[in-house]
């Protein structure tokens, strides 16, 4: 597999569109705030990391998480050079929630608003004449599943381009579950560091262009996709498998043709939760071995929160920024790693001046309840 990806496009709490993001990442800024979407009295954590597109007022509006996705795809077809037609152009979708916060305004505060637009699907056919859609609901490892599904789509021939994407907003039932299940509630997230609490939630959305070599969008690929690999391990509900997770691993570094040893930098999945960040640290020491100390390694959810479904593809869209400038975001609110966290060669601060060229290739990890597991391998191209 060597399939190139053409464009890219993001939206978070740090930044309108990929720049943005990207160079946020880098400067190591947070978009960490106080609760702005709905009353946190009810909750004892108070700070999230929001998109802050809402009305002059403050009140929250249904279907931003669809505004987003529409703008992350346009900004990825910009970004490849091609129309807005994506009649005949599959478009995958990975989330974790959907629009479940438009459904909850509407049954708590009875937003009106069509509740026949709430399938993605829809706004894609109004906005970009997609008749080709699906929309993958597998947990935190949604979008990097999605990006799974369109190269399969293109080995099989069935598609020279595919438009992958992956959104998520926070939700009032998802925040306030968090909220109850974390026994000391976190005021930030903080991967692998002795100190963490658990995890907030964080709003996103990410869309990358995946075209065949041939294609001549292809001419300008910012980089290449060489796996994408996911397994479903089902050993619990929410608590992650080491085994299952280094099993994934394996797996994309085997259909990548590679061995760990070649893998130069790593977008932790990072979470901030004791459970998540030993199950990750432990799988990747298990399949790297002595050499676990060689890639660099970052956790940006330390910045963006918790992006739930579309984390993954977040993180890949950063992995081929990282390449292409030799600029890795640090992982911040890290202080001392915890555990076997502490073999690991973290992103602290400004890159290295020696570790540009050798940035060439990248792991980006995307785990989720139930053993839903995601690993990509992408390769930066020359300049």
């Amino acid at each position: 597999m060597n399939w190139a990806i053409t464009g890219t496009g993001a939206v978070a709490s740090i930044g309108r569109d990929t720049d943005e993001v990207f160079d946020a990442l880098c400067a190591g800024r947070s978009g960490r705030a106080l609760l702005r979407g709905f009353d946190s009295r009810a909750y004892r954590a108070a700070h999230a990391y929001e998109i802050d597109d809402r009305p002059a007022d403050g009140a929250d509006v249904p279907a931003r998480a669809t505004a987003w996705l529409l703008r992350a795809v346009a900004e990825a077809l910009r970004d490849a050079g091609l129309d807005e037609d994506l009649s005949g152009t599959p478009v995958i979708v990975g989330t974790g929630l959907r629009e479940l916060r438009s459904v909850e305004l509407k049954w708590c505060e009875s937003a009106d608003f069509d509740l026949g637009g709430l399938h993605f699907g829809t706004a894609l056919r109004e906005r970009f004449g997609a008749t080709w859609t699906y929309t993958i609901s597998n947990a935190c490892s949604a979008s990097l599943h999605a990006l799974a599904m369109g190269s399969d789509l293109l080995t099989a021939g069935t598609a020279e381009a595919v438009v992958v994407a992956g959104v998520d907003t926070i939700t009032a039932s998802m925040f306030g579950l968090l909220d109850r299940v974390q026994l000391d509630p976190p005021d930030r997230v903080r991967p692998f560091d002795q100190n963490r609490r658990g995890t907030l939630m964080g709003d996103g959305a990410a869309a990358v262009v995946l075209t065949r070599e041939d294609h001549p969008a292809a001419r300008l690929a910012r980089g290449r996709l060489r796996a994408a690999s996911m397994n479903c391990d089902a050993s619990h509900p929410t608590a992650p498998d080491p085994a299952g997770i280094a099993q994934a691993i394996r797996l994309a570094h085997e259909q990548a043709g590679i061995k760990a040893d070649d893998v130069d930098l790593v977008l932790l999945h990072g979470t901030g939760t004791a459970l998540n960040d030993e199950a990750e640290a432990t799988a990747l020491c298990d399949v790297f071995g002595s050499g676990i100390g060689l890639p660099l390694m970052t956790a940006v959810k330390s910045m963006t929160g918790h992006t739930s479904g579309g984390s993954g593809l977040l993180g890949l869209i950063v992995a081929v920024r990282a390449l292409a400038a030799g600029r890795v975001p640090p992982t911040i609110a890290l202080d001392t790693p915890a555990g076997v966290a502490g073999r690991f060669r973290f992103a602290t601060g400004a890159t290295p001046p020696e570790e540009p060229e050798r940035l060439r290739i990248a792991q980006v990890d995307a785990f989720g309840f139930g053993g839903v597991n995601a690993v990509a391998i992408v390769e930066g191209v020359a300049a």
